[in-house]
């Protein structure tokens, strides 16, 4: 698709045009999953949040300014999918698992790696504040300010937390 595709099929699609919208979805539906699936570590979670992403573009489609590349702003979406989800989760459990404790946490997915590199099974192996940190600040470029306001911490957690699933990674993956 090309930019002044993309950009009349915003258009129409912001008018209530479902084809075009359908055209945006196909042409994105795939970098949404992987932004998600990385987040959440479970292929069901990430296919609910990718779903969440696109109905809130839908919905919110009038609000895009076209200041940035439109899948910039969905990846934006589906980061504030996954973080909201994790929240409402959060709320519902009650439950903080400590970052250092690694083996404690997931003991049935921890295993050997060969001398084969399973980045993205090391990833799930993480406890999951430390998952999202590391993803949104080495992966995805965001700054530690960002990443607190997003996740509802401080500064200075998204920091200790990038230190811990950094160490965390360097175990698992030795």
């Amino acid at each position: 698709m090309t930019a002044q595709d993309e950009t009349s099929d915003i258009q129409a699609a912001s008018e209530g045009d479902v084809a075009a919208f359908e055209r945006l979805y196909r042409s994105n539906v795939g970098r949404v999953f992987a932004v998600c699936l990385r987040m959440t570590g479970s292929r069901a979670a990430a296919e609910e949040r990718t779903q969440d992403t696109f109905v809130r573009a839908w919905e919110n489609l009038s609000t895009f300014r076209g200041e940035s590349a439109f899948s910039s702003w969905l990846h934006r979406l589906a980061v504030n999918s996954v973080l909201m989800e994790s929240r409402a989760d959060g709320r519902r459990r009650r439950h903080i698992v400590a970052a250092e404790d690694l083996d404690r946490a997931a003991p049935e997915k921890r295993r050997t790696f060969d001398h084969r590199l399973d980045l993205e099974e090391a990833l799930r192996l993480l406890p999951e504040g430390a998952r999202r940190v590391f993803l949104l600040h080495d992966v995805h470029g965001y700054r530690h300010e960002e990443i607190a306001e997003m996740m509802g911490v401080t500064t200075g957690t998204s920091k200790a937390q990038l230190h811990r699933s950094r160490k965390l990674l360097r175990e698992v993956l030795r």
